[in-house]
Parts: C-alpha cells; sequence; structure tokens
C-alpha cells in the first residue's frame, strides 16, 4: 500500500491545481494579435489589470523588435493566418476583447471579420493607419474602436521638433483644457499642476506641490497658447511662398549656386567689362557696345590690322568668351532639364535650405509628422531609402522635397541641408539607423534640435542622458495606454505625454462597496500619480470642477482624475467593489484517516 503521507500530499496538490485552474478561469480574458512594441506595451498594460491574456504571433519573430513570447503570464498562439480557426484555438468564443495590432489595415479589417463570425457582440479594437477608413468600417461591428497610434503621437513629435510645449487639448463637459507653461496662462484657469520640468533631465511627474509644476493643465481662453505666434509665421510662410519676386530670387540663386551657373555668370561678366571697354574705346554708345561685343562674341568677326592694339586685344578676348559661353549654355540647359527630371521623380529642389525641418522615415509615424508640419506652414525635407515608401507619395503631392537615400549616411544629411535646419526627426522603425542619424548630424551641427524615436525606453533613457540628446519618444509608450482603455472599454478621455512619461485623463466611477467611499477628496488626491480636477456628485449631471478637497466620496460619485498609468490601475481597484477571494481546499484525507488525524 501507497505511503498514506504521500497520497495526500499529492492529493492536496492536485486540489491547489484545480482550484487555481478555476479562479485563472474567472478572470476575464481578451486576446492581442501582434508582435511589434506597440503590442509589447498592450499586453504589460492588460497584465497589470489581472486578466488572461492570449497573444497571437507569426511563426516567425521579427529580428529588429522585441520578443513577445518572453512576457511571463501570457499564452502564446502561432499562427500564420488570423482566421476563424486561429481564434477558435485561442478560445475567442467568451473573450472580452480583441485588439488587432498588426501594420496592415485591410488584415486588420479581414481579421475582425472573421473574428464577428467566432463572437458576435465582440469588443474590437483595430490598429489602422487610415483612420478614415476605419470609421467607415466601425458600422458592420457591434462594438468596435479604431485608434491611430500614428496620429496620437505625431503631435508630440512636432512640437518637440518646434521647441514647443506638448499640443495637447481636449473638450470635457463645456470646457476645453490644454497643457501650457504656467508663465503662459493666468494663475484662475490654471486647473492642475502637471510637472516640474525645470531639469530636462529629471523631470517630475505630478509633484506632490503643485506650485512648482511648471507645466500645467489651463482652461482655454479662446486659443491655446502660442496659437497666435503660429498662425503670424504660417502666415508669413505662405505670403512669402506667394509672392513672385521670392520665386524669382529662388530660381536666381538656385542658378548661380551650381558650378555651371557660376561659370556662365563669370563669362557674361566678361563679355559685359569688355563692351564698356570697347565703347570707350572706339567712342561708341553704350548701346552700340553692347551690340557689337555680343556679336562679336557670338559669331566672331574679321580681323582688321589696322585697328588699335587695346581693340584687337578686346576682340580677341570677346571671340574667347563667345568659345566658352556656346558650350556652357549647352550644359546649363542639359542640367536644367536633368534636375526638373529629378524634381518630378523625388520632389527634389536642388539647393540649400536654412530654418527646414528634416524628416528621416516616410513611414506611418514620419508621414504624419511631415504632414502636420507642412499644415503649420514648416518647411520640410524628408528623407526615406525605400522610393515606395507611405509617405513618399504624400510628399509628392505636397511638393515636399524628397531625398531617397539611407538617412543615417553623412551624405543624405548633407544632401538635406541639415547642418542650417532648426530641428531633425528621426521616426525609422530601426533603433540603429536613427541613433546613427542623431550621431552624425549633431556631428554636422552641435546645437542641433533632435527628436529620435527608440523602441527600446531603457536605450533611450541612456542615449539621452549619454549623447545629451534631450528628446527622445517612444511611440509605442504613448499610444499604448488609450489602446488598453479602449480595449477595457473604460472612460478614457486623453493621453498627455509628457517627456518620455504619459498621464492620462479618465473618469472613475465609484461602485458600491468600495474603499474609496467615505473617504475625502484629498485622501484620493494625496495619492502618488493622482490628481482629483473635477467630480460628479451621485445622481447629477453637472460635473463640479475642481471640488472642495474636504467633500466625501459616496457609491455613485465619478471622479475626473489626471492620473499616471501606474496609479489608475489601483485608483479602479478602490473604486470597485472588493473581490472575494476563493477559499483554500480542504486537505484531504484518505478513507480510513479522519480528517486532521496524522494517519
Amino acid at each position: 500500500m501507497a505511503d498514506p503521507w504521500r497520497y495526500r500530499a499529492r492529493r492536496a496538490v492536485e486540489t491547489r491545481l484545480r482550484d487555481g485552474l478555476r479562479t485563472n478561469e474567472s478572470r476575464p480574458h481578451y486576446v492581442v494579435c501582434g508582435q511589434d512594441a506597440l503590442a509589447v506595451h498592450l499586453v504589460n498594460a492588460l497584465l497589470a489589470e489581472s486578466v488572461r491574456v492570449t497573444v497571437i504571433v507569426p511563426p516567425r519573430r521579427r529580428a529588429d523588435g522585441p520578443d513577445i513570447r518572453t512576457i511571463r503570464g501570457v499564452r502564446v498562439i502561432p499562427a500564420v493566418r488570423l482566421d476563424e480557426e486561429t481564434f477558435r484555438t485561442a478560445g475567442l468564443s467568451g473573450a472580452h476583447g480583441l485588439a488587432l495590432m498588426d501594420q496592415d489595415d485591410v488584415g486588420n479589417i479581414h481579421a475582425a471579420l472573421c473574428a464577428q463570425e467566432v463572437e458576435p457582440g465582440l469588443r474590437l479594437v483595430l490598429r489602422m493607419f487610415n483612420t478614415g477608413l476605419g470609421n467607415s468600417v466601425r458600422p458592420l461591428f457591434a462594438d468596435c474602436a479604431v485608434l491611430s497610434d500614428a496620429s496620437m503621437a505625431a503631435p508630440t513629435f512636432v512640437a518637440a521638433a518646434l521647441g514647443a510645449v506638448t499640443p495637447t487639448h481636449f473638450r470635457y463637459r463645456g470646457r476645453t483644457l490644454v497643457v501650457a507653461r504656467r508663465a503662459d496662462v493666468r494663475p484662475e484657469h490654471v486647473v492642475t499642476g502637471l510637472a516640474d520640468t525645470s531639469d530636462p533631465r529629471h523631470v517630475r511627474i505630478l509633484p506632490s506641490d503643485e506650485a512648482q509644476a511648471d507645466l500645467v493643465l489651463a482652461e482655454a481662453t479662446g486659443q491655446p497658447p502660442g496659437t497666435e505666434v503660429a498662425a503670424r509665421r504660417i502666415k508669413r510662410a505662405r505670403r512669402r511662398e506667394r509672392r513672385p519676386s521670392a520665386l524669382l530670387w529662388q530660381a536666381v540663386t538656385s542658378f548661380a549656386t551650381r558650378k555651371i551657373g557660376i561659370a556662365t555668370l563669370a563669362v557674361l561678366g566678361v563679355i559685359v567689362l569688355f563692351g564698356f571697354l570697347l565703347a570707350r574705346a572706339e567712342h561708341l554708345s553704350l548701346a552700340e557696345a553692347l551690340y557689337v561685343a555680343l556679336v562679336t562674341t557670338i559669331s566672331g568677326a574679321d580681323p582688321d590690322p589696322g585697328k588699335a592694339a587695346s581693340a584687337q586685344v578686346m576682340q580677341v578676348v570677346l571671340n574667347l568668351a563667345g568659345l566658352a559661353l556656346i558650350p556652357l549654355i549647352t550644359a546649363a540647359v542639359v542640367d536644367g532639364m536633368v534636375n526638373a527630371r529629378l524634381a518630378l521623380d523625388h520632389g527634389r529642389l536642388r539647393r540649400p535650405r536654412k530654418g527646414h525641418v528634416v524628416v528621416v522615415g516616410l513611414g506611418n509615424v514620419g508621414t504624419r509628422v511631415m504632414w502636420q508640419l507642412h499644415d503649420l506652414g514648416i518647411e520640410v525635407v524628408a528623407v526615406d531609402k525605400d522610393p515606395q515608401a507611405r509617405g513618399a507619395t504624400v510628399a509628392r503631392r505636397l511638393n515636399i522635397p524628397l531625398i531617397i537615400g539611407d538617412g543615417a549616411r553623412e551624405e543624405t544629411l548633407e544632401a538635406a541641408s541639415v547642418a542650417t535646419c532648426q530641428a531633425l526627426v528621426v521616426v525609422s522603425t530601426d533603433d540603429v539607423t536613427n541613433l546613427q542619424a542623431a550621431l552624425n548630424a549633431r556631428a554636422a551641427k552641435s546645437d542641433l534640435r533632435v527628436v529620435l524615436r527608440l523602441y527600446d525606453g531603457d536605450l533611450a533613457d541612456r542615449i539621452q542622458r549619454a549623447f545629451n540628446i534631450n528628446i527622445s519618444r517612444s511611440v509605442s509608450y504613448l499610444a499604448a495606454p488609450s489602446f488598453a482603455a479602449a480595449l477595457l472599454n473604460r472612460e478614457m478621455i486623453a493621453t498627455i505625454p509628457i517627456n518620455r512619461h504619459a498621464l492620462l485623463v479618465a473618469e472613475v466611477p465609484i461602485a458600491a462597496e468600495a474603499s474609496l467611499i467615505g473617504r475625502e477628496l484629498a485622501e484620493v488626491d494625496r495619492a502618488i500619480g493622482v490628481r482629483v480636477i473635477g467630480l460628479t456628485p451621485a445622481g447629477q449631471a453637472n460635473l463640479l470642477w475642481s471640488p472642495a478637497r474636504e467633500q466625501r466620496l459616496r457609491a455613485g460619485d465619478r471622479l475626473l482624475v489626471v492620473v499616471r498609468r501606474a496609479a489608475l490601475s489601483a485608483l479602479l481597484k478602490q473604486a470597485s467593489p472588493p473581490q472575494p477571494e476563493p477559499e483554500p481546499p480542504a486537505l484531504p484525507t484518505q478513507p480510513g484517516f479522519p480528517a486532521g488525524s496524522p494517519g
């Protein structure tokens, strides 16, 4: 007979495992399709909510991105296609939500249609670059959200390139709130302090003393801060573009900077000079002298030994100038035709630029950044090594100079006039290329403002400290909170990116029996990473902005908060009813042994 102690221990372990699986099955289940950095950040955000996550990934992982398979606590399903069979294998039936995170708009729509066949009414979150297409197909699904990480991140890159505060603004309950410098708004318009950015290397988010925050959330008073200055700059730029003299000057300077143009202008100068001397020597009028000089230069003249020596010298020089002028004119015409062909093919204007913004990488984010800078009236030079990149067509349509080449190479940056630009925005999908482009640009211009996109957050922090690159952004990090909130079907109002941090504006309902009931707002406000900016009392529709801090919370109240991502999870747990913990299973007994006896 087997050892009864060993038998009892084995039965206890089996029971605990069975109960653990039962508890695990009771948690909400979400499915994520994708393997890039945004999918990784989304999965980590979901795991912080204590939910079950299944990830569907291609059989081969990308070598240039993070490995989502290494995240502990997720179920990974390799699949070649996102079809009904794959979704059934992933347990989509009965799931609470599905996030389609691939960078393929049509593929995501097709996968969503397949998922709807498996689980009708499922909460869908689609990642799409063409949000117009996404909003057009939303009526096909019962519960669908369409988000674009490029659209979310582009304003942050644009503001960083222009050296401005992040242009975050949102409208809620009849008020428009903007992110601004405290010095740019009146004290009575400040809603709450957001960050102390006095030390760019150590930005303090939601400092305990709000008076120390120089970056604030304020009520808009007609126009966001800085709008008037930007509008004047745009008007001046457009006025210069429409001015014919400016166009003529651009053409002349563009011609004069080329070697052929300089040589041609030098020969013409010789002709004018000797034509003037010829007029003095033969007592001709200026018009007559110019006529004689041109005819002599172009067609030559019969020799006349009876002329004075000075006239003979001038005649010989003019004939030599004529011999040089004809080939130079021919070369200039050919060069102009070649440049015109290049302009048609690549949108390139081959003249030095100054005060422009260079955008390297014309993928989803780069295209949005280029578009928004153009809308603001900022001159842009675009760079991408792929002539068929997503933003190449947009650049040609907007008449933006497009350089086809490797943005990490010094000659490519030199062709983009990076030494005279006001900012460099590097947003390709390769961290090594981005970093090399930033360092090469800094070598050409030591004080250049660089906006660098890096997927690896730890690498970004180290690069920022080591190379004094003041600004680096992770698109996936900035966009992940909005995707997670949409998947969890939460009332997420806005995302405020600050440096490499992200603050969320959310509405949090207070449920019955929640631990927050009876507490004062001051207690919630004192929590790390939480600021209460509004309260909707239970049973009322009106929102109270900046409520009294001594007011106590009741069931049914709704808090409007500015909160850090990590603090939001803790706040939601305190605002929810307590979850009963499963009772530990009783230790099983073997027949013949009473419960609790040593056997």
